[in-house]
């Protein structure tokens, strides 16, 4: 039982073999127990305890809640009250469309292009959408160097193929997509055929720009969205853009050089601004405004666009309670705030220092795989490892925490809150052109159930909600600890080697350390695993992406594969023994199953399927595991079985 070893056999569904589906076999119990609540559009390990850990912030906001003697300006005041600003629903309802009246006049004294063009930076200060984004990074070539990426952006569906696509999910989405722009103007007072019409200028402005927009499966390459260039040679390239004027409203000036991600979207989209009409998008711009604020607003505003993002794409049946939707804004705004309290109540420094022993475990398991390749030359193994040894690993929260000294915020002003947080990010970012990299930073919050790999910054980072259990337990078997969060440390260790990692070099340079031979070998592996996703399935016949999901299949497969070496270095130094039935080695892919468990509405999965570069969960164990051949010895899988591939055609990578 899980308090005894931190895995429940009750999950098991043992009327499937494990060979043939060890997926449902190890979570088709669990599975059946547990459908997708009315406000969720999936249900598993990752959002369960997503969900706890939203109880425990709500528990802590609420104890502030009592508090008395907050100073203004305190964190404590900041959170305490932008979480009170958020449930006053009241309020809100009574103020309707009028917190943006500032930005809606702005909007429409838009007289020529560069007047449209100055607003679009005004209103990319408070987060507002348009046809183009920026973003400040270090240089991928340069990565002692922070600099502005200039990027495509402005549609309103998750991916351009949306706008594009004529098979039935295209057409269902596109389809409620316009449904839902006609009843959102129709609340701003619009008539019912002027709301038709602004619908049609928007969709047509939006597929336009879907049309130029770079395909996601292009996205993903880092040399295809990398091309630096001078402002004057940009000034060029978009000759009806005054880059430098923009420039200098969203907060920065003296920008010698920028990084265009798509040149061919840029160009193309600059002749749009000429020649569609600037009543047209001074219509498209209200659209962008005020749906990318609508859960700010009112609640009429906020339940259209859940009944589009929430229902439509994802299947939820009913938004979340107003706590939860108020919480998750309050921490994307002061999420160091809130991680410092979460962290002083929930996660141990004898949390931490564990942690710390299965990552170096992880690190010597992979250091003994790179040594062992048969596919790398031993020179390019040297700077695999010198890579690997200069990789930082970020563990529970950062060393110093930020500070939100400055920021104003008010108990009866919700979207004035969100306005001023999200200007204080900007200015805060922004501000990083003028220094150096800071290697320390963190891009998730202490309270963020996830992980990432950081090419420019080489480190994996491991936030302290996601060090808990089912996936790590001081308390739990080893088996379970390194069969869950040490197949999650794995990945984000590979994701360095991955498809794309793999081009950055210890010191997060983008910079080729391979020798031809090499990379073509490594394609040809990459390649298997391709074709192994490209034929997965799920509803409506959908198809998984194999070239968009490589990234993370390849990431899936090295993180179970080194995670087992390492849980195979840590039993040799413990007591080996089996546990209700199980070996070590059953234990730990029995734990590996849990890490991707959920159930999950059709609507979700086909939206993930078609702009997500996860592969649904099913296939994140199933995958893996076909190739693994330590799971075939541990679970006696033989030619016959259906997770059974024949030696040549499993892939291995690292």
């Amino acid at each position: 039982m899980q308090k005894k070893w931190g895995f429940d056999t009750r999950d098991i569904d043992a009327a499937i073999r494990p060979q043939d589906d060890f997926y449902q076999y190890a979570n088709g119990g669990w599975l059946k127990r547990n459908p997708v609540p009315p406000h969720e559009s999936r249900w598993g390990s990752f959002l369960m305890l997503r969900y706890d850990t939203e109880k425990k912030l709500r528990k802590l906001i609420m104890g502030l809640a009592i508090a008395k003697n907050l100073k203004i300006g305190s964190p404590e005041q900041m959170v305490r009250d932008f979480y009170r600003s958020g449930l006053d629903m009241k309020r809100r309802n009574a103020l309707g469309l009028a917190p943006l009246r500032t930005w809606l006049n702005r909007i429409e004294e838009i007289r020529d292009v560069p007047s449209l063009v100055s607003t679009i930076g005004h209103i990319e200060k408070i987060g507002g959408g348009g046809p183009w984004g920026t973003a400040v990074d270090q240089d991928m070539k340069n990565s002692n160097k922070y600099i502005i990426y200039i990027h495509q952006s402005g549609l309103g569906m998750p991916d351009r193929d949306y706008y594009l696509g004529k098979d039935p999910e295209s057409l269902r989405v596109r389809t409620a997509y316009e449904k839902y722009i006609e009843a959102v103007f129709t609340l701003t007072a619009a008539t019912k055929s002027t709301a038709k019409k602004y619908r049609n200028t928007v969709m047509r402005i939006e597929t336009g720009l879907a049309e130029i927009s770079m395909p996601k499966e292009e996205l993903r390459d880092v040399d295809k969205v990398y091309h630096k260039m001078r402002t004057s040679a940009l000034m060029h390239l978009t000759p009806h853009i005054d880059w430098r004027s923009y420039l200098k409203i969203i907060g920065t000036d003296e920008v010698r050089e920028v990084i265009i991600m798509q040149p061919k979207f840029l160009k193309a989209m600059d002749a749009m601004l000429v020649n569609e009409s600037i009543d047209d998008w001074k219509i498209y711009l209200t659209w962008q405004l005020i749906n990318g604020t609508a859960s700010y607003l009112s609640e009429k505003f906020e339940k259209q666009n859940f009944s589009f993002y929430g229902t439509v794409l994802s299947g939820t049946k009913t938004m979340k309670p107003a706590w939860r939707r108020a919480l998750r804004v309050v921490n994307g705004s002061l999420g160091e705030v809130l991680g410092k309290l979460y962290v002083r109540a929930y996660f141990s420094h004898g949390a931490k220092k564990k942690i710390a022993t299965v990552v170096d475990d992880l690190f010597e398991a992979y250091e003994a795989r790179i040594k062992n390749l048969d596919w790398m030359n031993s020179s390019t193994k040297g700077k695999a490892l010198k890579k690997l040894h200069q990789m930082t690993r970020k563990l529970g929260y950062p060393d110093k925490w930020r500070s939100y000294k400055g920021l104003v915020i008010k108990s009866d002003d919700y979207f004035g809150n969100v306005v001023r947080a999200t200007a204080f990010e900007h200015t805060f970012t922004m501000r990083r052109l003028k220094k150096p990299v800071d290697r320390k930073e963190w891009f998730m919050t202490p309270q963020t159930v996830n992980a990432y790999c950081s090419f420019g910054l080489n480190d994996i980072v491991f936030p302290a909600a996601i060090l808990q259990p089912p996936f790590f337990s001081i308390d739990a078997d080893d088996a379970v600890n390194y069969g869950g969060i040490g197949t999650v440390i794995g990945h984000e260790i590979t994701h360095g080697f991955d498809d794309q990692g793999c081009k950055f070099d210890g010191k997060g340079n983008r910079i080729t350390w391979w020798t031809k031979q090499d990379h073509t070998r490594f394609t040809k592996k990459a390649a298997m695993l391709v074709k192994e996703f490209n034929a997965y399935k799920v509803s409506d016949n959908l198809k998984v992406n194999g070239q968009l999901t490589l990234g993370e299949n390849i990431a899936d497969l090295g993180g179970v594969s080194i995670a087992y070496d390492a849980y195979k270095l840590r039993l040799a130094k413990t007591v080996r023994k089996d546990i209700n039935g199980f070996t070590p080695e059953q234990r730990f892919f029995l734990s590996f199953a849990l890490f991707e468990r959920e159930n999950s509405r059709p609507e979700a999965e086909k939206t993930q399927v078609l702009t997500d570069p996860h592969s649904p969960g099913r296939y994140r164990i199933n995958g893996p595991a076909s190739n693994l051949p330590e799971f075939y010895e541990a679970f006696n899988v033989k030619e016959g079985d259906k997770l059974y591939r024949k030696s040549k055609d499993r892939a291995k990578i690292w």
